[in-house]
C-alpha cells in the first residue's frame, strides 16, 4: 500500500481477486463438455445444465431452447433470443450481467494499468528532478574548486602586475592614452 493514502482506497489484490472468482465460475463449465458431435439441439426442451455442458450451446430460458452459439457473432442477435433470457457458461447469469460483468472487470484492469502507468511516470519524474546525495556531492565539489581557480587566477595575475611594475614592462589601461596627451 502506498503510505499518505486515503483510507478509501481498494487494496491492491482486490482487482485480480474479482477476475480470478470468474474464472472459478466459468471452469466448471470448461472443464465438463460434451463430445464435439453433439448438437446443441438435442437439449432443446431439457435442463439449461444439459445444455451448457457444451460450451458452443446457448440456452434460451423463453422457449427453453438449446441453440448453437453464433460464433460469427460477438453477441447473440435478438431474433435468435433476448439477451436477459439468454445463458452461456452458467445457467444462474444472464448474458446481460455476464456482459455487464466482463465489462466492468476489463475497464477495472485496463483503469489499474493507467494508474500504475501514470504513478511510475510520476516517479521518475519526481527521482530525476531531485539529484542524489552524491550528484549534490559532486556539484558542490566542482563549485569549490572553481572557486579556487578563480582565487589563483587573480592571485597569479597580481603577481605578474608587480613583476611587470618592477621592471617597466606594466601596460597602460589604454595603450592610445600616451598619443592623448602629446
Amino acid at each position: 500500500m502506498a503510505s499518505g493514502g486515503a483510507s478509501s482506497q481498494t487494496p491492491r489484490w482486490v482487482l485480480p481477486l474479482g477476475g480470478f472468482s470468474l474464472l472459478l465460475m466459468l471452469l466448471p463449465v470448461a472443464a465438463v463438455q460434451q463430445p464435439l458431435g453433439a448438437a446443441c439441439s438435442e437439449n432443446s426442451n431439457k435442463t439449461c445444465e444439459e445444455c451448457l455442458k457444451n460450451v458452443s450451446c446457448l440456452w434460451c430460458i423463453t422457449n427453453k431452447a438449446c441453440l448453437d452459439y453464433p460464433v460469427s457473432k460477438i453477441l447473440p442477435p435478438g431474433s435468435l433470443c433476448k439477451l436477459s433470457s439468454a445463458r452461456w457458461g452458467v445457467c444462474w447469469v444472464n448474458f446481460e450481467a455476464l456482459i455487464i460483468a466482463m465489462s466492468v472487470v476489463g475497464g477495472s484492469i485496463i483503469l489499474g494499468l493507467a494508474i500504475c502507468c501514470c504513478c511510475c511516470c510520476c516517479y521518475r519524474k519526481k527521482k530525476s528532478r531531485k539529484p542524489d546525495k552524491s550528484e549534490e556531492k559532486a556539484i558542490r565539489e566542482r563549485e569549490e574548486r572553481r572557486i579556487r581557480q578563480e582565487e589563483r587566477r587573480a592571485e597569479m595575475k597580481s603577481r605578474h602586475d608587480e613583476i611587470r611594475k618592477k621592471y617597466g614592462l606594466f601596460k597602460e589601461e589604454n595603450p592610445y592614452a600616451r598619443f592623448e596627451n602629446n
